[in-house]
């Protein structure tokens, strides 16, 4: 894997462009299509100038996501390496057979006689108006499936070291970006992935709770924890950045000098990713874990009202009272 050149600050939605541009670059197997991905230089702006520069290997398609993700398989068997753009994870329901029964099998079915080293990366979330057909958070739905890998990249480094080494992965792998943490900057140091598969980020280190989170309510989580502080309490964060295979050692080491659990993410609550955390948190430590929780969205259709969108969705208010709750009960 080549070094990494000096950082620069980046927006989320630039260190995607640019770690498309750089995979492209590093091997003439890469193709990249989708809706509107090439002529129009894709509906967020993440292929800008990427037709332009590469010609044929970064084209349009029509609208049509199961035919997409089979040519991927198709592609992917006979030696490219595809990547694929579905404008909303909304969109990839009309694909499952071809991701959960096709693709994640490839290999087992094959007896390791074939792969499927393909790409596919979406946006997903809420945003003001986004309403209930492009608001959904999908990424538990496909950690649920063997042989898929699932990242959720919260940071503009992350969009562009996750997609690097996705993009080189041998193994099918789907990256969920967001949509609301598009304009937002970070450095970025580009030149390589970040080159360990399923490895969270310890982003602060703390005393008295572990929250982790992924995504969109990274940011929020942060917020959190500085607010928190203020009345003395120390949080540990961590961004679990992928959660199929998620970083379980990473998440017990932390709630075992902790103590206490808050699980966080957009995604619905109910049958979210983050059930499975508590769950194995509570197999792994047993009487050691004082107390969890989990947050998300409530389960409810997204409203097409940002007042009542924001009422959904978790927030930094609801993150602090779950901290609060979570050292009340263990003082009780």
């Amino acid at each position: 894997m080549s070094s990494r050149v000096d950082s620069s600050e980046s927006s989320y939605i630039r260190a995607v462009n640019q770690a498309l541009d750089d995979a492209l670059g590093a091997d003439s197997r890469v193709v990249i299509y989708g809706e509107d991905v090439a002529i129009p230089n894709g509906p967020f702006g993440a292929t800008k100038g990427l037709h332009d520069k590469y010609g044929d290997r970064v084209f349009d398609t029509p609208i049509s996501e199961s035919a997409m993700i089979g040519a991927a398989l198709g592609a992917a068997m006979g030696g490219l390496r595809p990547i694929v753009e579905i404008m909303y994870a909304d969109f990839l329901m009309v694909a499952m057979d071809q991701i959960v029964n096709q693709i994640a099998n490839t290999r087992y079915v094959s007896e390791g006689r074939l792969g499927a080293p393909l790409v596919i990366r979406t946006q997903q979330g809420s945003t003001p108006g986004s309403c209930a057909q492009h608001s959904q958070s999908l990424e538990a739905m496909f950690a649920h499936v063997p042989g898929l890998q699932i990242a959720v990249p919260a940071t503009p480094q992350d969009a562009y070291g996750i997609l690097r080494d996705a993009a080189s992965s041998d193994d099918p792998v789907m990256v969920f970006e967001s949509r609301r943490l598009y304009p937002t900057k970070g450095a970025v140091a580009t030149g390589s992935g970040l080159g360990r598969v399923g490895q969270a980020d310890v982003v602060r280190s703390g005393t008295d709770v572990t929250i982790v989170t992924w995504g969109t309510v990274r940011a929020w989580a942060e917020e959190a924890a500085d607010h928190v502080s203020e009345s003395g309490i120390s949080c540990e964060v961590l961004d679990l950045r992928w959660i199929s295979p998620w970083d379980r050692d990473a998440v017990v080491e932390s709630v075992s000098k902790t103590g206490h659990l808050l699980v966080a993410h957009e995604a619905g609550r109910v049958g979210g990713f983050g059930a499975e955390i508590l769950s194995s948190v509570v197999e792994e430590l047993g009487p050691g874990l004082k107390g969890a929780r989990r947050i998300g969205s409530d389960p409810v259709p997204m409203p097409s009202s940002p007042i009542l969108s924001a009422a959904v969705l978790p927030s930094v208010d609801r993150l602090v009272a779950g901290i609060h709750s979570l050292l009340k009960e263990n003082v009780a």
